[in-house]
């Protein structure tokens, strides 16, 4: 498993990153955490271990805070896991009846940041978190309350680095400029079927209905600045690597099955193509792997190993975005 240090950091991180939103049970409120999802999330933990996965993901809303609160009973029963593995959650997103008759809103408030933070370090019973994450962008935010929230975190020990998801350039600098230290990471979704990435590059001044709003400049700002690149939902949903393509488009399907082609050339799995692709990318794009099936992670474990070439790099994203290159 290949390692770096991130950027701003003392972190020595896996370049594939353990997701943790398939642990403790679901969304459903009437989940009870069984012995079954301590086994599961002990196999996971094991597997990405095995792996040489050392970076595990969270945020506050998997499965309503059981899926940390799972997590963190494996952390009880073996404290010294705790040393061998990086922990980043998020906080921001609000369901709707927190607290009764509120709506589902964003939450970027000192208080909700201090209070969510405090509660995910009692759910995963550990001291401190390695990275903190902004989960979705709050139209209400003040870049001074979230520096005051940070600055409170950092102080008590209780966060040691922070970063933000799902957000446009306009708002990393925004919140930047608030801020004594740089912003350390941001995850986005980012795969072959959601390609805005790359796509904003290829179709600047160009008459393309694929041009994306608000890709411009992320990547830039964000290799320039030292700022590590997460993609979540990496893998698409498992549609490109043997998912159902019943209802799937002709060029999802073309995609899925030059994947397929792909893995047999390179002797991997098809998961390790879809990753590959990420992979290539000069920004240092690191995979969040959503899976919490220990066979599926080894699977994608494999993608460290693979070396796409140019022409396939752009075979497999001329494919999937349906149109010849610009």
């Amino acid at each position: 498993m290949e390692h770096l240090i991130l950027a701003h950091t003392d972190l020595r991180v896996s370049r594939l990153i353990a997701g943790c939103m398939g642990l403790g049970g679901g969304w459903g409120h009437a989940t009870v955490l069984a012995a079954s999802h301590e086994k599961q999330a002990r196999e996971l933990i094991d597997a990405a271990l095995a792996a040489g996965i050392n970076f595990f993901d969270h945020a506050n809303i998997y499965a309503r805070g059981r899926a940390e609160e799972v997590f963190g009973r494996i952390i009880k029963e073996k404290p010294s896991l705790r040393g061998q593995i990086v922990l980043q959650s998020k906080v921001g997103i609000r369901w709707a009846g927190d607290p009764a008759g509120t709506p589902q809103r964003f939450d970027f408030s000192y208080e909700h940041i201090v209070e969510a933070t405090e509660a995910i370090l009692r759910r995963l019973n550990t001291s401190h978190l390695d990275i903190l994450l902004l989960h979705r962008p709050d139209p209400l935010m003040e870049g001074e309350e979230v520096a005051r929230a940070f600055a409170r975190l950092k102080q008590d020990g209780k966060v040691r680095y922070f970063g933000v998801s799902n957000q446009n350039r306009a708002t990393m600098e925004y919140l930047q400029g608030f801020l004594p230290d740089p912003l350390v990471a941001n995850q986005l979704e980012m795969n072959l079927l959601h390609s805005g990435f790359a796509e904003a590059t290829i179709s600047f001044n160009q008459a393309s209905p694929l041009y994306p709003d608000g890709w411009e400049g992320v990547i830039e700002y964000s290799r320039r600045q030292g700022v590590s690149l997460q993609a979540w939902s990496p893998l698409a949903r498992g549609l490109l690597s043997g998912g159902d393509l019943t209802a799937a488009s002709p060029a999802e399907q073309k995609t899925a099955a030059l994947v397929h082609e792909l893995a047999g050339a390179h002797r991997v799995s098809r998961e390790a193509i879809v990753l590959a692709w990420l992979l290539r990318h000069p920004a240092g794009i690191q995979p969040v792997l959503g899976t919490s099936r220990a066979d599926r992670l080894r699977a994608c474990a494999e993608s460290v190993g693979v070396k796409l070439s140019r022409e396939e790099w752009y075979r497999l994203f001329e494919t999937a975005r349906g149109k010849s290159m610009p």
